[in-house]
């Protein structure tokens, strides 16, 4: 496509033709001339907003980033209404992969009953991959606190996977080369995962259980939203390795690649602090979620994170291993002239 802006034709026929979902909060309809996006909110209502970007090749990457704004929002304590969407292409994309970035973002906003309350896009030629930023926005029913942390003596329930939402994109990403080594029935499983990137119903049951802070999993993984988590509350933890969940998928990706699972970023996947962490497991596990206490916070300074007779104390964040290995996918491409 040309770069700069999409013609109206395009934006009309690939983005604004893709979306259906109405929401009764929605002051305007999606247009090509529309510039905005706007909600009614109710008198005195809270509104919350959160903004992230997603970058890649797969047409599903919208996903990653709808999801991870819209349960940011969740966690803090609103209720979605809808995202604003604007997308970023190469050059050499098609606007049939445009037009499937669409549907797959219209698609998973209708399972979540979210409005795309304004979708734009643009070809640039400083990019080599698509980008996709997202802004969610939501209400809340009452007034949220300033702050919402851990506190020292609380467990900690991890909800979800580990290092998902990083597997789900390295395997979008070299669909091609692990067709060769894994069976379709693997990576046919693989691509059924992206239904959990949305975690709204666990956040809500972690709400009503009183839960103080709940953290997405983001970049770093796991061990970088640990020590973030202590960092705000400034509280120690300890936390058991072994109990943390992760998906069969995701190790044989991960030993494939040489990645490490612990430090990849997992949208959909949820540290949750509380009192009584074992009840909270046990309505999530009744609700058909992954769900495990995998340690608890103290009043003393360190973080330790244990594995079986192993003890170690938890280092500060490393970078993410899927922005690591995304380098050497795109510096892959260039010596083969991809981009």
């Amino acid at each position: 496509m040309k770069i700069g802006n999409v013609s109206g034709t395009v934006l009309k026929r690939s983005i604004l033709k893709q979306l259906h979902t109405v929401r009764d909060e929605s002051m305007f309809e999606p247009t090509s001339e529309e510039m905005c996006a706007g909600i009614r909110v109710k008198e005195s209502a809270p509104v919350i907003f959160s903004g992230t970007s997603v970058y890649g090749s797969a047409k599903s990457i919208g996903i990653f980033a709808m999801a991870r704004a819209v349960n940011d929002i969740a966690a803090r304590g609103a209720d979605p209404i809808g995202v604003d969407v604007q997308i970023q292409l190469p050059p050499y994309a098609y606007e049939s992969r445009l037009k499937a970035m669409v549907e797959w973002m219209e698609q998973a906003a209708e399972r979540q009953n979210l409005q795309i309350l304004c979708a734009k896009a643009e070809v640039s030629p400083a990019i080599c991959e698509a980008i996709v930023h997202v802004n969610a926005v939501g209400t809340a029913e009452e007034e949220i606190p300033q702050k919402m942390v851990a506190e020292a003596g609380q467990d900690i329930v991890l909800a979800g996977w580990i290092g998902l939402e990083g597997m789900l994109r390295v395997a979008g990403r070299k669909e091609e080369e692990l067709a060769k080594r894994f069976v379709p029935a693997f990576l046919n499983r693989i691509k059924g995962m992206e239904q959990e990137l949305f975690a709204l119903e666990q956040i809500w049951t972690a709400r009503e259980h009183g839960a103080s802070a709940i953290y997405q999993i983001g970049p770093g993984g796991i061990l970088a939203t640990l020590w973030e988590a202590a960092e705000a509350a400034d509280v120690g933890l300890e936390a058991d390795m072994k109990k943390m969940s992760i998906q069969q998928e995701t190790v044989e990706i991960c030993e494939y690649f040489r990645l490490n699972p612990y430090q990849m970023t997992s949208v959909g996947s949820l540290l949750i602090f509380t009192q009584n962490g074992e009840a909270l497991v046990q309505k999530l596990q009744e609700a058909g979620k992954q769900a495990a206490v995998i340690g608890h916070t103290t009043n003393r300074k360190e973080r330790v994170l244990s594995g079986g007779s192993e003890r170690r104390f938890l280092d500060r964040p490393q970078p993410d291993e899927l922005a690591r290995i995304y380098e050497s996918f795109i510096e892959q491409d260039r010596k083969e002239g991809k981009v």
